[in-house]
């Protein structure tokens, strides 16, 4: 299958028109390689590594020319295009190697076997259901119930294992022993949609990029936030990417293993 068929299937199940007025979902850079088969590498970040890992690939016999991201490698209008520059070198490189960049973000979110699913399906919530309904069926986000209702000390340890993030932040006040009836679930900066979760009836809500006042506004309305931070709760659902572009028609499909968390935590030594 052709780059451009393969596109236009999946602009068919993830319209890219879904996306939020401040996103840029579609291609980022599309250098003359529509007609070519589809040969793709999956990541959640466009970065250089991952363009150089691509490059890699293709010495390698691996012929990439297509990485699909999650999030967009352009947001902000560009004034001008310099090499030297971190989207300066990736358009160089594009070209250089005909290596398209596309990405799927908001539009993704918010689809059946998007990130917000995908994380549900992790942590097995039954009967999920949008937080914030965009269109009949779909939205961002998931809310639904715990199997036997677990703890909160449970529903951690199973995220750890789950996500496997580098650490993991929730409410201080919470009772590590209540139960968690019902789950909410969002991949990404989801702070803002916590007006929405308190009336899902959540018990306890999994996000990332939550900030000091945000776990003060949730401890105020009864809600356990729970942070584990953006790659860990949007890295699987790449995995889901890989699978979806290859039942679509994808000639061939990875996950990039360059992908990066930007973040490292600092293990307090012990002091004698």
């Amino acid at each position: 299958m052709t780059i451009a068929k393969l596109i236009d299937q999946f602009e068919a199940w993830a319209p890219p028109q879904w996306q939020e007025s401040w996103d840029n979902c579609g291609w980022q850079i599309e250098p003359g390689i529509l007609g070519a088969s589809a040969h793709v590498l999956v990541c959640l970040t466009p970065t250089l590594a991952v363009m150089e890992e691509a490059i890699a690939l293709r010495a390698s016999g691996t012929p990439i020319n297509l990485i699909f991201a999650h999030h967009p490698l352009i947001f902000s209008p560009l004034k001008s295009v310099q090499t030297g520059t971190p989207i300066g070198d990736m358009v160089l490189l594009s070209f250089t190697h005909g290596i398209g960049v596309y990405s799927a973000h908001t539009n993704f979110d918010q689809v059946p076997d998007g990130t917000a699913d995908v994380l549900a399906q992790l942590l097995d919530l039954q009967q999920p259901q949008p937080i914030t309904p965009t269109r009949p069926g779909i939205g961002y986000g998931r809310v639904g119930v715990m199997p036997e209702a677990p703890s909160l000390k449970q529903v951690l340890v199973t995220i750890q294992q789950q996500l496997a993030p580098p650490d993991l932040l929730y409410s201080p006040e919470a009772d590590l022993q209540q139960p968690i009836h019902r789950l909410a679930v969002l991949g990404g900066s989801g702070a803002s949609f916590i007006g929405d979760v308190v009336k899902s009836g959540a018990d306890a809500y999994l996000t990332s990029d939550c900030k000091f006042h945000q776990f003060q506004e949730a401890r105020d309305r009864g809600l356990v936030l729970i942070d584990a931070g953006h790659y860990a709760t949007e890295r699987p659902a790449c995995a889901r990417l890989v699978d979806k572009l290859l039942s679509l028609g994808a000639e061939t499909a990875q996950l990039s293993d360059r992908d990066e968390d930007f973040r490292q935590f600092w293990q307090r030594p012990h002091l004698a």
